[in-house]
């Protein structure tokens, strides 16, 4: 049997970019309906929870949660 790494790196960067296309509008949709419901919410409302204190911890003003977010959708993006 011949194993080739570049193909097993392949298989896993491919894998792991369908769960990504899966999992992304999943939390958009989720923070959208935490937003519109509040976090008290079943199962929504603990993402939008998680994610509101993720950004709280970032920065309290906002300003370094805004910047980390546009790196991210950027990163995300290419």
């Amino acid at each position: 049997m011949n194993f080739n790494f570049n193909n097993a790196l392949e298989a896993i960067k491919n894998l792991l970019s369908k769960i990504n296309g899966v999992l992304i509008p999943f939390i958009s949709v989720s923070l959208l309906l935490g937003i519109i419901f509040g976090p008290s919410t079943p199962v929504v409302g603990d993402i939008y929870t998680n994610i509101a204190g993720i950004l709280k911890m970032l920065g309290e003003d906002g300003l370094l949660a805004l910047i980390s977010i546009i790196i991210i959708l950027a990163y995300l993006k290419k």
